[in-house]
């Protein structure tokens, strides 16, 4: 195509561009391999989320077999540069990943994991890793308060997949400069297209580089987290991306066998559970039950990968439906964070058991979330009324983050473009006795991104 008509398409056809297929736009690349082999400097440094975090930090990272031991400095952030002096070094546990067996992974490589306890609430920390003598940069994070009504706000993203060092690198970025002070970092599954390629991996935490190190991550796995260790063989059956556990340290207080994929933690007034989609939905839902039980939070907020509601047509998870939704009914879940069908819809259900003489005009049950933050992309779809549930915003062919911040009996949920603009947003606000109440902002929204006919 000549450049002056290259020119015009997109200056007078916007959304001719916009709706176009992904492949024809973009064809995915090809990296060279070398660029995901280990070395002796650290790298792919993640913080993830614990079980307490306002005393804990955990952070992992990667290095060549040749590096036989890590160790993390950490010491409380001061404007002084001397704050260096100050800190202290925790040994790491170091484990050998050797994937040379696996030909989508075929490195060797060891992982080291270093905890931190004792840590002050609220409070500024730096850190940096290494083998003793050579170091990573300095990193920042800050702990959770224990003044549980202090507001905080925290990132969540729909499957990265495919294109993700292409495209999916400028909307985690996008979604830093948003909200820089955001305390974790939900990923809702399908972080990578093929379970156990190091490429992608690598292309992940290129991706998001240094925001890995300073925002701690709570990935939930996708159905693309599972795949044979052969690829291509059908008789294998599917398993964990065997860098999962090396790369990731998560609460360890899931159901037996999902260890580090079904988990757990409270930040402040709030707790946050991840759930395996892939695997055993009646024992996590008996497990779910106890979680639930008596927690004493204000707010449940809940991450899995397969939509309790389709934002897809002929995707539905009748299974996990059947499992899970009378648990989020039972405890008034409030905000449920999901990925995998590759568009946006968000909606929510009707409260039950409300007091008698309660005006149900703004009040809302459980709020369900599916978004898409990487370059493949589905037409929307999905018939959310004949389930039982409301769908208030859709959308499609269109990269999403969003900013959820809590402020005490309030939730404030943001879903933006990469560009920034505002796509969808609404609040919850906590009512003595009764049911949530909805808040939507649909006037300060950009209109909604429909391309395919279909809603």
């Amino acid at each position: 195509m000549k450049r002056h008509h290259l020119l015009f398409l997109l200056l007078f056809c916007p959304i001719l561009v916009q709706a176009q297929d992904i492949k024809e736009l973009s064809p995915q690349q090809a990296f060279m391999e070398t660029w995901s082999h280990p070395k002796i400097l650290p790298d792919r440094i993640t913080l993830n989320v614990t079980e307490n975090m306002a005393r804990e930090a955990s952070v992992t990272w990667r290095t060549s077999a040749d590096v036989k031991e890590g160790f993390m400095e950490i010491a409380e952030a001061l404007s002084d540069p001397m704050f260096i002096q100050r800190s202290v070094q925790v040994e790491a546990r170091t484990q050998t990943l050797d994937a040379r067996d696996v030909k989508a992974a075929g490195t060797r490589a060891n992982y080291h994991s270093a905890t931190v306890n004792n840590l002050k609430p609220n409070t500024t920390y730096a850190y940096r890793v290494g083998d003793g003598t050579l170091w990573s940069e300095w990193f920042q994070f800050t702990t959770a308060s224990e003044n549980e009504t202090d507001p905080f706000s925290f990132l969540y993203v729909g499957d990265a997949q495919n294109y993700i060092l292409e495209l999916w690198s400028r909307l985690i970025r996008e979604s830093f400069r948003k909200a820089p002070e955001a305390r974790f970092f939900i990923h809702a599954g399908d972080l990578v297209n093929h379970a156990h390629r190091e490429q992608e991996w690598h292309e992940w935490f290129t991706a998001g580089g240094f925001i890995h190190s300073m925002i701690p991550a709570m990935p939930t796995p996708g159905n693309h987290e599972y795949r044979a260790r052969t690829e291509g063989n059908v008789e294998d059956p599917p398993i964990l991306s065997i860098q999962w556990r090396a790369q990731f340290n998560l609460p360890p207080n899931g159901p037996s066998g999902l260890k580090e994929t079904a988990y757990f933690f409270d930040y402040q007034n709030t707790r946050f559970v991840s759930l395996n989609s892939n695997r055993s939905l009646g024992s996590q839902a008996r497990w779910l039950d106890k979680v639930l039980k008596d927690h004493g939070k204000e707010w449940v907020v809940i991450t899995y990968h397969h939509p309790m509601y389709s934002a897809a047509s002929d995707r539905d998870n009748d299974q996990l439906r059947k499992a899970w939704k009378p648990i989020f009914d039972k405890y008034g879940v409030d905000l449920v964070l999901q990925g995998h069908d590759h568009s946006y819809a968000r909606g929510h259900t009707e409260p039950i058991n409300v007091p008698e003489g309660v005006n149900m005009m703004d009040k809302a049950g459980t709020m369900y979330v599916v978004s898409i933050s990487g370059g493949k992309m589905y037409e929307i779809g999905g018939n959310w009324e004949e389930l039982g549930a409301i769908k208030d915003r859709t959308g499609e062919k269109t990269q999403l983050f969003q900013v959820i911040t809590i402020e005490d009996k309030k939730l404030i949920y943001e879903s933006y473009t990469p560009l920034g603009e505002l796509y969808d947003a609404f609040e919850l606000h906590k009512t003595e006795g009764g049911p949530n109440k909805l808040v939507e902002r649909s006037s300060e929204l950009i209109p909604e991104r429909i391309f395919s006919g279909n809603n």
